[in-house]
């Protein structure tokens, strides 16, 4: 059995996909599994235990021959990378994401069972089974149980994984070493993809100054190049409160740094859902999107105001006031934080 699991891209969505990976092993344990992703996010699955291999698709190289309209040589890295994925053989093809750039690969893979998640855009003619999303919204992850239950999978112990190399985590424990010494700390994560799901910078100095007065945890921000100038503007108000890693890690790294931690704190991005997969106590802080309420996990809370115009993803009504995250004081986080942290941990 040759299985190819397909999820592009959103480091998110992929960290909360990655229990499928489990229950597929467990159903079919002498199956080859593999994940078929885009480049940026290739290094977070490459090191996990229950994949056999990680497929890259070249997207952003086939846009840049479009763009320069070099078509011949498109068409060819089209068919070589046709003829790479169908030497595969691969007899059942799990589309994740459900759009039509993915539907298309899992038609291209040549694999004769497709099944599609909630496939839209037109992808689910390309199907030849196709799962409505469904599962309870609350729940983390909700969709894809959702989706093993319906292909029969076992769903006892749907847990999310992520994978850490051992370079990741030998460089990872030195930009520590070298920021936090031996201290326990705390992570942030005050950054993502909309203004609307971000939580106030004076609010992040002002929580990461009373985590390290409270409990002696300096707060270790992790984010990419683009939102340095904003975690300069914290630390610069927080002072020795806050060790800034922004735009210093690779996302392996960031994961190690998490993993490590005694508490995490974040907004709706891909590293805060690495938190209640990795058993470290979160207070994850959602206002304009609502992935879910619980994860199973008795050390993850959810900070969410349930406003009459929430959620409102990508189109935000409240003229940038974004009253869903700014109504989130620290000190409603601190108390969250006391609820989560383990017994004798709450203080120091």
């Amino acid at each position: 059995m040759k299985i190819i699991v397909i999820r592009l891209s959103a480091i998110g969505d992929i960290v909360m996909a990655s229990p499928l990976v489990a229950a597929l092993r467990r159903r079919y344990p002498r199956a080859h599994i593999a994940w078929l992703v885009q480049p940026e996010s290739r290094d977070l699955l490459v090191d996990h235990p229950q994949l056999d291999e990680v497929i890259v698709w070249p997207r952003n190289e086939w846009r840049q021959l479009l763009a320069e309209r070099r078509y011949r040589e498109l068409a060819g890295r089209l068919r070589a990378f046709r003829r790479e994925l169908r030497e595969h053989g691969f007899d059942l093809a799990i589309d994740l994401q459900g759009l039509m750039k993915s539907g298309w690969l899992a038609w291209l893979s040549g694999a004769p069972e497709r099944v599609g998640l909630g496939s839209r855009e037109g992808s689910r003619w390309l199907m030849t089974q196709v799962v409505e999303r469904g599962g309870q919204a609350e729940w983390i992850g909700s969709e894809y149980r959702y989706l093993a239950e319906a292909l029969a999978l076992p769903v006892a112990d749907f847990r999310m994984e992520v994978g850490i190399g051992a370079e990741a985590e030998r460089s990872a424990g030195a930009l520590l070493e070298a920021h936090v010494g031996q201290r326990s700390y705390a992570v942030g994560c005050p950054f993502t993809t909309r203004p609307q799901k971000h939580w106030v910078e004076t609010a992040w100095a002002d929580l990461a100054r009373a985590l390290y007065a409270r409990h002696g945890l300096p707060l270790v921000l992790l984010g990419g190049p683009g939102d340095r100038a904003a975690a300069q503007r914290i630390a610069a108000r927080a002072g020795e409160a806050v060790e800034d890693l922004v735009g210093r890690t690779s996302l392996t790294q960031a994961a190690a740094v998490i993993r490590g931690a005694r508490l995490l704190v974040g907004v709706d991005t891909g590293l805060t859902h690495m938190g209640p997969a990795f058993d470290v106590p979160t207070v994850a802080l959602f206002g304009s999107t609502c992935p879910y309420l619980e994860t199973g996990r008795e050390n993850t809370t959810v900070i969410y105001h349930d406003l009459p115009c929430a959620p409102c993803r990508r189109n935000p009504v409240c003229h940038g006031r974004f009253d869903c995250m700014t109504g989130i004081t620290p000190e409603e986080v601190l108390q969250r934080v006391a609820q989560v942290m383990p017994h004798g941990e709450e203080s120091t």
